[in-house]
């Protein structure tokens, strides 16, 4: 992520969080060179606590499958139950100052966005 670096000069951290289960969150992260903290959401018991679950209609299964994402596999259940991508940013007191929630995981909050919201804190 190009804005990295930037978000850490500002004393900030940015961590994502995932249904999938712990080993395949690491291979995940390895594959990817993800260079920030990703933490496992096993259950996807936090998303629900968000109110970030959808679940994956049973016409598109296989389409996800043939995509080679097999959601029970890498979840470790067979709910295909999917968290809404969603960006939030917390202040050091715990209080969220923005968030972004849209159900398109092609959309999500500009990085431009977040620099300028941790400026702000």
């Amino acid at each position: 992520m190009d804005t990295l670096p930037e978000i850490r000069a500002l004393g900030a951290s940015l961590v994502g969080i995932s249904p999938e289960l712990p080993d395949v969150s690491r291979d995940t992260v390895r594959n990817h060179a993800i260079e920030f903290e990703v933490l496992s959401d096993v259950g996807n018991q936090v998303a629900g606590q968000f109110g970030l679950l959808m679940a994956v209609d049973e016409a598109l299964r296989p389409h996800y499958l043939d995509w080679g994402l097999d959601l029970p596999a890498a979840n470790g259940d067979d709910s295909w139950i999917l968290p809404l991508p969603a960006t939030y940013v917390v202040a050091q007191d715990g209080m969220v100052k923005s968030a972004y929630i849209n159900k398109n995981y092609t959309q999500r909050m500009e990085p431009a966005e977040i620099i300028q919201l941790l400026k702000q804190l």
